[in-house]
């Protein structure tokens, strides 16, 4: 169980750094939406590679398939939510005056903080989710979701700072995050201890499909913004990181 808290607290460490860089540095649009690009590639290849794959080994098409819908639709509703409530371009950088953040006085910022632990939970569940077997932790999951999470505190507290937010609540957000994504490793890893593989599998597609939903809604956009000539190719660059990772790592 802590082994899984820490290696879900390291994975979300990212996010902070992430934060520190898109707070003190001011990075060319181009360069953050490429970033994104890359952490998008990341996390598709992971979903594909290390989380569906595993999860039909372990559980067969019904588990699998079951567990990727319901988890897609799970998130979809909860962003739906707090989409409403201010927090829609909480992964915008705030380039796109019309795809920004809410300022300071527009209010959004419980809603932002929350859509930020929806975004994180289910990629940390996964990590706890793979200490099961009774060997190491997923390098590849953690490396993952570590090189996902970069770009996402990057561009979310360079877009935070342009809608007027201050150093407490930017850095404050994200190391809460961190400390959710360890604490929520550490529940996927207790609740799921001796459970039926089908089970495990079911759970492990529902975070699939929950991190596919959110790349889809909240990073894409946010990549193909300011890098649209190149932001597939880009993906591929990072989708490939991934799959070598995986290969390696397997």
């Amino acid at each position: 169980m802590w082994q899984a808290g820490f290696w879900g607290f390291v994975g979300g460490s990212a996010l902070i750094l992430g934060a520190a860089i898109g707070y003190y540095a001011t990075l060319p649009q181009r360069l953050i939406a490429a970033v994104m690009a890359i952490g998008s590639g990341v996390l598709i290849s992971a979903v594909a590679f290390d989380l569906m794959d595993e999860a039909f080994k372990q559980g067969g098409f019904d588990s699998t398939a079951g567990g990727f819908v319901g988890g897609a639709l799970v998130y979809t509703i909860a962003n739906i939510v707090v989409s409403r409530r201010g927090a829609k371009h909480r992964k915008r950088s705030g380039s796109n005056e019309e795809q920004s953040q809410p300022s300071t006085e527009g209010g959004g910022g419980l809603a932002i903080a929350i859509g930020a632990l929806l975004d994180g939970i289910p990629e940390s569940v996964v990590i706890g989710v793979s200490l099961l077997g009774g060997g190491g932790v997923s390098v590849v999951t953690v490396a993952a979701v570590f090189l996902s999470n970069v770009p996402e505190g990057l561009s979310s507290a360079a877009g935070m700072k342009k809608a007027g937010r201050g150093r407490g609540y930017i850095f404050g957000v994200w190391f809460g995050i961190a400390v959710a994504s360890a604490i929520a490793a550490m529940v996927g890893n207790v609740a799921l201890a001796g459970n039926s593989p089908e089970i495990v599998a079911a759970v492990t597609a529902v975070a699939a499909g929950a991190i596919l939903a959110m790349l889809v809604d909240t990073m894409i956009p946010e990549a193909t913004e300011g890098s649209h000539e190149y932001s597939g190719l880009i993906a591929v660059v990072g989708f490939l990181l991934a799959f070598v990772l995986s290969k390696i790592g397997g």
